[in-house]
C-alpha cells in the first residue's frame, strides 16, 4: 500500500473546547445543556488551549493525516460578519503543528455546528442566506489556508442532510417536517459543496473529495421486495449524491420521484450551473457497521428517505456493540468496491471505529482486546478490497483515536486508543494515557499495515 494514509478524524465540537474565548460566537452545540446521561459542549477535551500533547500521540503513533472539522463560528463572527483573527490564528498553530510533525491535515468546513446566529434568523441550511454565507466562508478558509492543506472536505457525512433528523444537523430551528423542506435542505447542502469543490480546483492545486456516511444493508430476506426496496434506498441515499461528485448531476430516480410527487424544490439555475461543474478527486466516506432491511415493516407511502426509519432489522448472524451498532468488516469491503467499481475514482475511508465504556484504575493498562479485534478485521478488509479486488484507497482513517466526546455528547462510548480521564461531568484530571490498541496500532502502522 504505496503512499498510505493512517490517520485519526475528529470534529471541533467534539475535541475544542474553549467555546466562549477570543472572540467565538456561539453554535447550536454551546447552548445544549447537560443531562444525567451527556456532558455539555463547553469543555470537550481542552485542545484549543493544549493540543500539542494529542499531536505528539499522533506522531508518536506514526500517523500522516489529521482530519478535523473548522468551528465555523469560531473564524466567522455570527456566521456571516467580519473575520475574527484569533479564531483563524488558532487553526495556523493547528496546522502548523501538524505539518511540523509530518502529518498531513485534512479540512472539514462543517460538522454539523451551525452558528446560532444563522440557525435563528435564517433556520440554517433550509435558507439561501446561510448557503451564501457558508460559500464566503469557505472560500475564506481556501483563500487562507491552501498552501498549507491539500486535502478538502465540505460536509461530514453530507447524506445525513437527507435522513431523518436532517434538520438538527442542518441547523434549522423551526422546521415543519415536510419532505419539501428536507428536499430543500440536501439541495441546498450539495449546492454549497459544488460550490466550494469548483473554487478549489479552479483556484488551487488542493484535492476536495465529497464524503457520506456508509451504511451497508443488506435484504432481511430473500424477498423481491426487500432487494427493491434496498437497491432504492441505495440510489436515494448513496448514489444521488455519488453521481454529483462524481459526475455533476442528481440521480435519474431521484429527480423522477421529485416531479412525479410535485415537491417545489427551489433549484436556481446557478445553482445547477455549480452542480454541473462538480468533481471530485477522492469519495470518502464513514463506515462503522451495517443493518438489513425489512419491507414488511415500511408503510407503502413512506418516503425511501424513511424507509431504515421503519424497516431497520439487525442481522442475526452479526456481533453487536453494547450501543446495537452491528460489526461487519466485510460490509467495508463491499463499499469500497461498490463505490469504485461504479465511480473509478479514488476512495477513502476516513472515519471507522468502535465505541465501547472504558474505565481506567489510575494504574494498569486498559486492555481494549476488543477494539484491537475489530480495527484488525476491518484494516484486513481494506487490504483484500486493495490488493484482491484492484480498489485505489488512499488510506484509513480511525474516528476519535485520542476519546473525545460521542457525537450525542457521551463521554462513556469511547473510540480512542488513547485514554482521556474524564467522565460527563467530572474533569478529573484530563490526562491522556495510551491503551492496548495504542501499541497494537502503532506496529500496525510502522509496518504498513502488515503486522496486524
Amino acid at each position: 500500500m504505496e503512499n498510505f494514509f493512517w490517520g485519526n478524524s475528529v470534529s471541533s465540537m467534539q475535541t475544542e473546547g474553549g467555546w466562549n474565548e477570543d472572540g467565538k460566537s456561539q453554535s447550536v452545540y454551546d447552548i445544549r445543556p447537560a443531562t444525567n446521561h451527556v456532558s455539555d459542549w463547553h469543555f470537550a477535551n481542552n485542545n484549543y488551549h493544549d493540543f500539542d500533547q494529542d499531536l505528539d500521540l499522533m506522531q508518536s503513533l506514526g500517523m500522516n493525516m489529521y482530519r478535523f472539522s473548522i468551528s465555523w463560528s469560531r473564524v466567522i463572527e455570527n456566521g456571516d460578519g467580519k473575520i475574527n483573527q484569533k479564531g483563524i490564528e488558532f487553526y495556523d498553530r493547528l496546522i502548523d503543528g501538524c505539518l511540523k510533525r509530518g502529518i498531513q491535515p485534512m479540512i472539514c468546513l462543517y460538522h454539523f455546528d451551525m452558528p446560532l446566529h444563522l440557525a435563528k434568523k435564517y433556520n440554517g441550511f433550509l435558507s439561501k442566506e446561510t448557503c451564501e454565507a457558508f460559500i464566503r466562508y469557505g472560500k475564506i478558509l481556501v483563500d487562507h489556508f491552501s498552501n498549507r492543506v491539500k486535502y478538502w472536505i465540505t460536509f461530514n457525512e453530507q447524506n445525513l442532510y437527507f435522513l431523518p433528523d436532517a434538520f438538527r444537523r442542518a441547523g434549522v430551528m423551526k422546521p415543519d417536517d415536510s419532505v419539501g423542506d428536507l428536499y430543500q435542505v440536501a439541495h441546498n447542502v450539495m449546492y454549497c459543496h459544488a460550490s466550494i469543490a469548483n473554487y478549489i480546483h479552479e483556484n488551487t492545486d488542493c484535492k476536495i473529495g465529497g464524503m457520506l456516511a456508509y451504511a451497508e444493508v443488506y435484504p432481511a430476506s430473500p424477498s423481491p421486495d426487500d432487494n427493491l426496496l434496498v437497491h432504492r434506498y441505495e440510489e436515494f441515499i448513496d448514489n444521488n449524491l455519488l453521481d454529483v461528485f462524481a459526475y455533476g448531476r442528481y440521480s435519474t430516480e431521484v429527480m423522477h420521484y421529485i416531479k412525479s410527487h410535485h415537491f417545489q424544490i427551489e433549484m436556481l439555475p446557478h445553482e445547477m450551473a455549480e452542480l454541473g461543474k462538480c468533481r471530485s478527486d477522492f469519495l470518502a466516506f464513514s463506515y462503522y457497521q451495517s443493518r438489513t432491511l425489512d419491507a414488511t415493516k415500511i408503510p407503502v407511502d413512506a418516503i425511501p428517505n424513511d424507509y431504515m426509519k421503519y424497516g431497520d432489522k439487525a442481522n442475526p448472524y452479526l456481533r453487536e456493540s453494547e450501543w446495537h451498532w452491528s460489526i461487519d468488516p466485510q460490509g467495508l469491503r463491499d463499499a469500497l468496491n461498490k463505490i469504485y467499481l461504479h465511480y473509478h475514482i479514488p476512495v477513502f475511508p476516513i472515519e471507522n471505529g468502535i465505541g465501547l465504556r472504558e474505565t481506567w484504575d489510575g494504574q494498569h493498562e486498559i486492555q481494549d482486546d476488543t477494539r484491537i479485534r475489530y480495527m484488525r478485521e476491518h484494516i484486513l478488509a481494506t487490504k483484500a478490497a486493495i490488493e484482491e479486488d484492484g480498489v485505489n484507497v488512499l488510506g484509513y482513517l480511525g474516528w476519535g483515536l485520542i476519546d473525545i466526546l460521542s457525537s450525542s455528547g457521551d463521554m462513556e462510548k469511547r473510540y480512542g486508543v488513547v485514554y482521556v480521564n474524564r467522565t460527563n461531568h467530572d474533569l478529573k484530571d484530563m490526562k491522556r494515557i495510551p491503551k492496548k490498541s495504542y501499541y497494537w496500532l502503532k506496529k500496525v502502522i510502522q509496518s504498513n499495515g502488515t503486522d496486524l
